[in-house]
């Protein structure tokens, strides 16, 4: 009882941690979008008082139309007086000629009455006072923190559930060609949902009895380095050429994280929704395991408390799964190993295959996955099997005679999905009682 008991509460305080490692990624996200918020009103504000001095302007092109027509009018009249005043001038000149003063006719009523007179007032802008009671409702509210305590406590593990047993013979209960040439991931959402992913830019969707229900391409046109599927059932890849991971909704392609001198690798999502990438530098000498939060990054693994690289290798496919217990597993293809660190980075332990294979061909690790025993589960490519190991890292048993699996992945009965490299066949494999 107590060997149930002590991984429970370890995995009670792994949760918490988690969680409290999460919450400047939380709150940044929430910040984030109050941030987007009001850019938002700001852009409405600005429009509405762009708009209000365009209005304005044409008041003052119509302002000034009405004063210089009024102007113009002003002058007429004045030109006329002075046309009047020179014509008395030249009358004086020839006042001895009857004929020309008897022809002249006096327009002094005309001038005498004063012209109308434009009065046009300027505009005048109506502020409303401010109310910021009312502009906090308008832009919306936030849900003060909630706190409860459930007296029934946590819900420990059931011993059935703990004292699931290997088969003797694991089965293979369900098999269909993916029709891929090199496949290299695969990743299980529903029976109407299982993604499949190969040295190819289109990556597929089947249902479980084999036919395809959709399909995405690639906008680089390369293969994705690696496939996952979120909680919601959005797929997400990483593209290794334009250095971004991905994420399909409703079929439209997302850019939610962009890299800078570095190419994402392989990828997995947490229990909490947080999403685990292996990138490597330019250099490709150089490999970290980042944690990101949206598109927040929260966390970097990448030394050893000496200072050494946790994932040595040259550029090779590093495949990642986080455990149920809150460890991060990566099967480092290239040096032959599974690492296995906590949720903060610290080594736990590494996993260079059995003694009982080391006659024949080297642990080359091609994929990995867990279920829900925080069982450690191991495409060995090399020797055509999958190794299966418990969360400390021991050895339980082998499913046999895969050829040279790739990509692993398990439903929710704990039956573990795998592609074959050479064939493209997918086989689901029932290995617990």
């Amino acid at each position: 009882m107590l060997n149930l008991i002590s991984p429970a509460y370890e995995n009670i305080r792994k949760e918490l941690e988690s969680h409290i490692t999460s919450l400047d990624g939380e709150y940044e996200k929430l910040t984030t979008i109050l941030s987007k918020h009001g850019e938002e009103w700001h852009k409405e504000i600005d429009g509405v008082i762009n708009q209000m001095n365009t209005e304005l302007n044409e008041i003052k092109a119509n302002h000034r139309d009405i004063l210089i027509k009024h102007l113009k009018e002003i002058e007429q009249i004045e030109a006329l007086l002075k046309e009047n005043m020179s014509t008395l001038k030249d009358l004086e000149r020839v006042s001895n000629v009857v004929s020309t003063i008897m022809e002249y006719t006096s327009r002094n009523s005309e001038f005498r009455k004063p012209p109308s007179k434009v009065d046009v007032s300027f505009p005048t802008f109506c502020p409303k006072p401010m109310d910021r009671e009312k502009v906090y409702t308008l832009i919306g509210s936030i849900k003060p923190l909630t706190f409860t305590k459930n007296e029934n406590g946590y819900i420990l593990e059931k011993q059935r559930d703990a004292s699931k047993e290997l088969l003797d013979t694991p089965e293979v209960i369900n098999t269909f060609n993916t029709g891929y040439k090199n496949p290299r991931s695969v990743s299980f959402y529903s029976e109407q949902e299982i993604w499949a992913s190969a040295e190819s830019n289109e990556i597929k969707c089947f249902a479980i009895r084999g036919y395809i229900t959709k399909a995405i391409r690639n906008k680089s046109g390369e293969w994705p380095e690696d496939i996952a599927v979120t909680s919601d059932g959005c797929l997400l890849y990483s593209d290794w050429k334009l250095q971004t991971i991905n994420k399909v909704v409703n079929g439209q392609i997302e850019e939610i994280i962009t890299l800078q001198g570095w190419i994402p690798g392989n990828l997995c999502v947490t229990s909490s929704g947080d999403i685990l990438v292996v990138m490597c530098d330019e250099t490709k000498t150089q490999f970290k395991v980042v944690r990101y939060s949206g598109s927040v990054e929260k966390h970097a693994i990448m030394y050893k408390e000496d200072s050494t690289l946790l994932y040595p290798g040259k550029y090779s496919t590093k495949y990642i799964v986080e455990n149920r217990n809150l460890d991060i597993c990566v099967a480092v293809c290239a040096v032959g190993a599974v690492v296995v660190v906590d949720q903060s980075g610290k080594l736990r332990f590494r996993y260079m295959g059995h003694s009982s294979r080391s006659k024949q061909n080297r642990f080359i690790p091609r994929g990995i996955t867990t279920n829900s025993q925080s069982q450690i589960l191991i495409a060995d490519g090399a020797n055509h099997c999958i190794h299966i190991l418990d969360h400390e890292g021991k050895l339980l048993g082998y499913v046999e005679n895969v050829n040279e699996p790739v990509g692993l992945c398990v439903d929710k009965l704990d039956n573990v999905f795998v592609v074959e490299y050479k064939t493209g066949v997918l086989k689901v494999i029932k290995y617990l009682k």
